[in-house]
């Protein structure tokens, strides 16, 4: 399924959580947080008031309970305001 985003909306593809913690503890299931970072894979046009800063491919910070999460199949995806994104992370 494509997704189009309308307006100042894009779509997120979260991230994998991390498994194991920086001092090499091993996370069982349920005490793995909610991934925050996610990759944007669309962007809406934008609106006469809001420009668009996010592109494709940008890797991003959005906040913990932003947006509406969608199942493609055995993928999610996560749709939400632009202003719900919090930070692009730049290498």
């Amino acid at each position: 399924m494509k997704l189009l985003p309308l307006g100042e909306r894009v779509v997120l593809k979260p991230l994998a959580a991390e498994e194991t913690t920086k001092s090499g503890i091993v996370l069982p299931g349920a005490d793995k947080e909610k991934p925050q970072q996610a990759e944007v894979v669309a962007v809406g046009p934008g609106t006469e008031d809001v420009k668009m800063e996010v592109k494709v491919g940008d890797k991003v910070i959005y906040s913990k309970y932003a947006g509406t999460e969608i199942k493609d199949g055995d993928e999610t995806v996560i749709i939400c305001s632009q202003k719900d994104v919090l930070a692009i992370i730049e290498a």
